[in-house]
């Protein structure tokens, strides 16, 4: 697979695997690439795959967890009609009629492809090769950790430029509640951990302020809250109880601006990296700078 510049591409057993960012942002591996290792025509494997009814059980269950707007009656349908011996299920057929987004189906010479999120590649690379899944695995361990020693940041090419030399405001006090709180919206749990207050909130202690608590944050905040977003989608997949997630986000919030406060590069990033709030069990103000440590 040729690597474009939105692809990254780990290396299983000497085998190139492309992972592009997909929906919400999420890693989606090449089913394509995966089904090279047992056949030239992958395209053909992929099939045999989600003719299968356990595939489509268990594609139907991801989707009903993370996909509000599943078509459950087509599901239905499907699996009624994996029994039969003519029945066939192509990638692009099963995300028209069911509005998946688990699977994504791309045209063109560059990047082209089935691609799968990480849960539903890693499912696929058993059915392919339990041995080649391993590998897989390994190197992928091996990419998310050196995306998070390097902090690394996708940037939108239409972020404002004035986020790069801009001072930031003065971080806010957190509400002595916030641990308490029951949050709806998953990104008000990395805002709350990381800069002590929901977007909400912020919006209405700064009107005079255009755009959200994001927009208006330095580069290091950003550079953090995409690791924090990471992370909290996985604590998610894990059954973290949200209070939990919560309190262990924060921690790892006050860890990574630490780190970028070591590092030389820091300076270069913001005039001064602000240290996010300490959140504690009992929902007290912040600790001090002592405390944080």
């Amino acid at each position: 697979m040729a690597k474009d510049e939105k692809s990254k591409v780990i290396i299983a057993n000497d085998r190139e695997i492309g992972i592009r960012r997909g929906a919400h942002n999420e890693d989606y591996f090449s089913l394509t690439d995966i089904a090279r290792y047992r056949a030239d025509e992958p395209a053909g494997t992929i099939a045999n795959w989600l003719r299968n009814r356990e595939t489509i059980k268990f594609l139907g269950l991801w989707e009903r967890i993370y996909n509000p707007d599943f078509k459950l009656l087509v599901f239905e349908e499907f699996i009624n009609e994996s029994g039969s011996k003519n029945f066939a299920l192509s990638p692009k057929r099963w995300i028209e009629a069911t509005g998946a987004i688990g699977i994504e189906s791309r045209s063109g010479r560059f990047g082209g492809g089935t691609y799968g999120h990480v849960d539903i590649a890693m499912e696929f690379a058993s059915y392919v090769s339990p041995e080649f899944k391993m590998y897989i695995i390994t190197d992928y361990k091996r990419l998310r950790g050196d995306e998070s020693s390097r902090m690394s940041l996708s940037w939108h090419p239409t972020m404002d430029l004035a986020l790069l030399t801009g001072k930031a405001e003065a971080l806010p006090e957190p509400l002595t509640s916030q641990l308490e709180t029951a949050y709806d919206n998953e990104a008000d749990v990395v805002n709350v951990a990381l800069y002590g207050m929901t977007n909400k909130q912020w919006k209405a202690a700064h009107p005079e302020h255009a755009g959200d608590i994001r927009s208006n944050g330095k580069l290091s905040q950003l550079i953090v809250y995409q690791y924090l977003e990471m992370r909290n989608q996985e604590l998610i997949r894990g059954g973290m109880p949200q209070k939990e997630r919560l309190i262990l986000l924060n921690k790892l919030a006050i860890e990574q601006m630490q780190y970028l406060i070591r590092e030389s590069s820091a300076a270069r990033i913001d005039n001064e990296v602000p240290m996010p709030p300490l959140l504690t069990e009992r929902g007290s103000e912040p600790a001090d700078s002592d405390g944080a440590q």
